[in-house]
């Protein structure tokens, strides 16, 4: 059951502002980042994506918790989120496959919450003043403490996040006899992108952010796939050294969101902190090479400088934001290599960028031919 409604939250920003609500899973203080996410539902599919890790997220759907949790809406194995921001959380859960409620799944995990804020309002904050910190606090009243532990928070420009999340030790994912053979380099890869991948029918292995050429070489792949991630790709050098040695391999490489960015850096494309970032279920973009748009889910508060991108003679622009024209696909040129800033596998949806995992596979199959 949640917390009583006596039990009081408060949320304080990096420009000062505070804002008070009630708390709801787990009592204590956590900061981060905040951002919001416009999905209306999907919650607990953000809530576990390692791209979020040391960021507060402003759910900016009136209600959450309406439909509870279950053990297949997941995207790795915890939570990654710092905290959670929302205007009202649904004590009753409808969905009879459902194991349990979005508060009880947030106090096994230990994160921190606030309900009962304005989460348009402070959409609309973030919109305009930009991505800034913030903390939650359910045991600690004392504003200006607050500020005070708030100002030692880093900021996430510089920030190497990919390494924390990443996986341990190798693991692999589908069927050993697969003629179609794809190492990851896991940044903080989400389940739902292995699938993808493992449904086409590939044998994928999964390998720790850190991880050395001499081993993913002796994988014996048909092809690479770059992951997404937390943190700013700019502080990953040693993620930069390795996919510039991957693309020398000239086997299809395929990038997601982070792995977009990885990729644009090891062809000497800067990358930039964004204003606010794009996060949600209804962005659209342009295909420029069919011509053809889609709604996309987007998670990412950095990007590809667009004016260097378009200088570049090495790189085509594949795909453009059509809300603020930003860089969403690059293919390098005379390379089997291309990559993405949005999540093709989207889960719960929308699935129109589906199509992405059968361009590599197929391209794989073609350069193996």
């Amino acid at each position: 059951m949640p917390n009583t409604p006596q039990q009081q939250a408060i949320l304080v920003l990096g420009d000062g502002s505070v804002h008070y609500g009630k708390a709801f899973g787990t009592i204590g203080t956590t900061t981060g980042e905040l951002c919001f996410n416009t999905g209306m539902t999907g919650y607990q599919e953000v809530f576990t994506d390692p791209s979020y890790y040391g960021q507060v997220v402003i759910m900016n759907s009136v209600h959450i918790g309406n439909y509870g949790v279950k053990d297949e809406d997941i995207e790795s194995s915890s939570v990654k989120v710092r905290g959670v921001i929302a205007r009202n959380l649904e004590e009753l859960f409808s969905r009879r496959m459902a194991k349990g409620s979005l508060d009880e799944y947030l106090k096994l995990h230990n994160i921190v919450a606030i309900e009962g804020v304005d989460t348009r309002a402070l959409t609309a904050k973030v919109r305009t003043d930009g991505a800034m910190n913030c903390i939650i606090s359910s045991e600690i009243s004392d504003v200006e403490k607050l500020k005070a532990m708030l100002k030692e928070v880093p900021s996430m420009d510089g920030l190497e996040l990919a390494s924390k999340v990443s996986t341990d030790e190798p693991y692999e994912m589908g069927d050993p006899s697969s003629e179609i053979r794809i190492a990851v380099i896991d940044y903080g890869v989400k389940k739902n992108i292995l699938q993808c991948m493992v449904d086409r029918g590939a044998y994928v292995r999964v390998h720790p952010a850190k991880v050395s050429m001499d081993e993913l070489k002796s994988f014996k792949a048909d092809g690479y796939f770059i992951s997404n991630g937390p943190g700013d790709p700019a502080a990953m050098d040693y993620a930069i050294r390795t996919i510039k040695e991957v693309v020398a391999e000239n086997k299809p490489t395929f990038g997601i969101c982070l792995g977009h960015q990885l990729l644009a850096l090891a062809h000497d494309i800067p990358t930039f902190k964004m204003h606010h970032g794009h996060r949600g279920l209804n962005h659209p973009v342009k295909n420029l090479v069919t011509g053809k748009c889609e709604i996309t889910t987007q998670n990412h508060g950095f990007g590809v400088d667009p004016e260097a991108v378009r200088k570049a003679d090495h790189i085509e622009i594949t795909h453009v934001n059509l809300n603020d024209n930003s860089i969403e696909g690059i293919r390098i040129k005379g390379k089997p290599a291309f990559s993405v800033q949005y999540h093709p596998e989207s889960t719960p949806g929308p699935h129109d960028s589906r199509y992405l995992f059968d361009e590599f596979i197929d391209l794989i199959k073609s350069e193996k031919s």
